[in-house]
């Protein structure tokens, strides 16, 4: 099992998400993030526009998910 918190997957806060694999982690997030839109948080809404911004180009996105899934991978188990 690893963490990573919201921050380092381009949110804006220090929840932190636990998973076997990126992609349980990801979904997490995902889910996280729906919860911050619906309460409206400011802090969150800032950090999603940038994500929208950087989802206009598909090819920056596929890095990004890389980069963070290799982050992902190597941290160590806890």
């Amino acid at each position: 099992m690893k963490t990573m918190i919201c921050k380092e997957l381009g949110g804006a806060c220090s929840k932190e998400f636990k998973g076997e694999t990126f992609e349980e982690i990801a979904e997490q997030s995902k889910q996280h993030g729906m919860e911050m839109f619906r309460s409206q948080d400011a802090e969150h809404l800032e950090a999603m526009v940038e994500m929208q911004k950087l989802m206009q180009d598909s090819a920056a996105m596929s890095e990004w998910f890389f980069k963070k899934k290799e982050e992902f991978d190597a941290l160590p188990d806890n």
